[in-house]
């Protein structure tokens, strides 16, 4: 072994190494939760920030500089003031959980190599599917992320209701499955469905009503237009917190559409499906204990660093349908069903050990920590709701009911398009200032300023704020 080696793989090394590391990130989350310090987003051409790292390469190196220009130099998320993405403010301890996966380094797939972690899986995915109003028989995994998370479980659906093995046979000439879902639905739906090969016309789309929500009232006409395409319509999928506006499907509706047609029900419950274990907003997800599988982020909503992903399935069995190639050399005939080998149940056959990151905030905390922060993030949607509805310069397209609130500066005299021009404007103005973060979209062909209240320690005072720095763009605009 070479000194350089020793060097890196030192004990000593790295126990300095950490602590330092451990000081700085604690005095950042301080000086964000303070807002001492005052930046969000230190703004930076990304052709000049790729310059200054590639000139920092060829530098001496110094450690402690190297880590906290990392640190200062990115977007600040714990800062009150980050109303952006649908990315929380992740609690501190989750963080060291990641510390330990990377150090550790158990590949996860498959129990012999991360026993623990697994164990640690199982006991948090039978709390959630619990708390979800699923049964005993329930199961299901932890993956990276929303996006992997529908596909698992789509694959899952397509296996079970083909009617064949579609996994071993393929695609059948004069058999072209579909999926019905809401105009709102997330994109990584629709990819999946192309992933899976049923092309554009695979996906059907489910109008919204002005809520944003799907409109149950036109599911019978919309798989009966499907049937009448030559399209064998197998899923239909709700959405518990849409992408964009935070809206939730009827899943109660919809699960009782799902049922009357012989239909796999899904829920993309990535970002609000965890209402269901909270009090207050347990009722946005009614019928959620009714749909054949679920997926949550654990990173959104929940405080957990991401990717922590979970898939559900109200019968566990069918989660060992999504996946039946052989592979010998890790797995034999009687190992295929065998909760303890998440590789049969998911796209990774390495995984990082996200049941300890979950676990160890459940162990120390208990379920309330979650209940908490989801509960406190939707009342911060809420409550900025309130206040932009209160300006007659400002326009609110729906009475959200998420902690994801649209909205846009609407001044005076200026037409949809002059508005639409207007609020990007505002919005490249206000991040580039790095004093707040904030995003936008699209709806109706309009452009709405978009704020997803993902930080607890947000304040009614960061909100008004906000928006009068946004008059004072739009006024200047």
């Amino acid at each position: 072994m070479t000194d350089l080696l020793k060097q890196a793989y030192d004990p000593e090394n790295f126990r300095g190494q950490a602590h330092r590391l451990v000081d700085l990130l604690a005095d950042h989350l301080e000086a964000s939760y303070s807002q001492s310090d005052k930046t969000v987003l230190p703004w930076m051409d990304p052709d000049q920030r790729l310059l200054k790292w590639q000139n920092d390469l060829e530098q001496k190196f110094e450690f402690e500089p190297f880590w906290k220009d990392t640190i200062d130099e990115t977007i600040h998320i714990h800062h009150p003031k980050y109303l952006g993405h649908q990315v929380c403010a992740s609690l501190p301890l989750a963080g060291l959980g990641d510390m330990l996966n990377g150090v550790l380094n158990n590949g996860s797939a498959i129990y012999e190599m991360g026993p623990v972690s697994t164990a640690m899986e199982r006991v948090v995915i039978d709390w959630l599917a619990g708390a979800m109003g699923y049964g005993k028989e329930a199961s299901g995994v932890l993956t990276s992320g929303g996006s992997l998370g529908n596909l698992t479980a789509l694959l899952a659906a397509r296996q079970h209701q083909s009617g064949y093995d579609h996994w071993t046979e393929g695609k059948i000439d004069g058999f072209h499955p579909a999926i019905m879902v809401s105009e709102e639905s997330h994109y990584s739906v629709s990819r999946a469905v192309q992933i899976m090969g049923w092309g554009e016309k695979g996906v059907i789309k489910v109008p919204t009503n002005p809520l944003h929500q799907l409109d149950a009232g036109r599911l019978e006409e919309t798989y009966a237009k499907a049937e009448k395409q030559g399209l064998k319509v197998l899923v239909l999928v709700g959405n518990a917190g849409s992408t964009s506006t935070g809206s939730y499907d009827p899943l109660d509706q919809i699960a009782h559409f799902s049922e009357k047609k012989g239909l796999w029900f899904h829920i993309d419950g990535a970002h609000g499906g965890a209402a269901a274990i909270t009090p207050k907003y347990r009722h946005l997800t009614k019928g959620i204990e009714r749909a054949d599988s679920i997926v949550i982020d654990f990173h959104k909503m929940l405080g957990i660093s991401a990717l922590t992903t979970a898939v559900l399935f109200r019968d566990g069995k069918r989660s060992y349908e999504t996946f039946n190639q052989k592979a010998g050399y890790i797995f034999n005939n009687e190992e295929r069903e065998q909760w303890f080998n998440s590789a049969v149940r998911t796209l990774e056959c390495t995984k990082n050990m996200m049941g300890v990151k979950v676990y160890s905030i459940l162990r120390t905390y208990g379920p309330q920590v979650f209940i908490d922060h989801f509960t406190t993030c939707y009342d911060l949607g809420r409550e900025f709701a309130a206040i932009i509805s209160q300006g007659a310069d400002f326009e609110l397209p729906y009475e959200p009911e998420s902690n994801i609130v649209c909205y846009r500066y609407i001044g005076s005299g200026k037409t949809d398009h002059e508005l639409n021009r207007l609020n990007a404007d505002i919005r490249r103005k206000i991040i580039e200032s790095g004093k707040f973060y904030i995003v936008q979209t699209q709806i109706d062909n309009k452009t709405y300023l978009r704020s997803s209240l993902m930080n607890p320690f947000t304040s009614k005072s960061d909100m008004e704020e906000l928006l009068e720095e946004i008059r004072m763009y739009g006024k200047s605009g």
